[in-house]
């Protein structure tokens, strides 16, 4: 049997058992180099979800200003009205494309859930089989995004 003790980084001489630090810019095992950072202990700062990096490492939290005109925003800016959803499933036997109608109750980045109101069932179909979408009402559509307007055609 082995000696169950808990591993610590980063290692320290002092720690029965462990092995020495290496130098920054020095060979830890073959082939790797060590960080100053990896030596000194500090952890890197957290980049903020969804947030661009570039080659060097930079992040723009903000983005890089461009419009964020995705499908899941659209739809949240018109929940609970009727919506018809055109889905596709590919290699399905039984039926290849299905129509959905029901009122938009929630959407998500990959996931967009109605209810059929005569029924009450709910669904949970996924964008990824979505094909488009049609409204018999007008659109909410407003870009929050720095544009300025009041949004699309209504």
């Amino acid at each position: 049997m082995y000696n169950k003790m808990p591993v610590q980084w980063p290692y320290s001489p002092a720690m029965p058992g462990a092995a020495p630090m290496a130098m920054p810019g020095t060979m830890a095992m073959p082939g790797t180099m060590v960080s100053p950072a990896m030596t000194t202990g500090m952890i890197p700062s957290a980049v903020p979800s969804g947030a661009p990096i570039t080659p060097s490492g930079v992040t723009f939290p903000g983005g890089f200003g461009q419009e964020e005109s995705y499908v899941e925003n659209i739809l949240r800016m018109n929940l609970g009205k009727t919506a018809t959803l055109y889905m596709t499933y590919e290699n399905n036997s039984e039926w290849n494309a299905k129509i959905f109608k029901g009122v938009l109750e929630a959407a998500g980045r990959d996931h967009i859930i109605i209810s059929d109101p005569t029924t009450g069932k709910r669904y949970l179909l996924l964008t990824v089989n979505l094909d488009y979408i049609t409204f018999d009402e007008p659109l909410n559509y407003t870009l929050p995004f720095g544009t300025g307007g009041t949004g699309g055609r209504r």
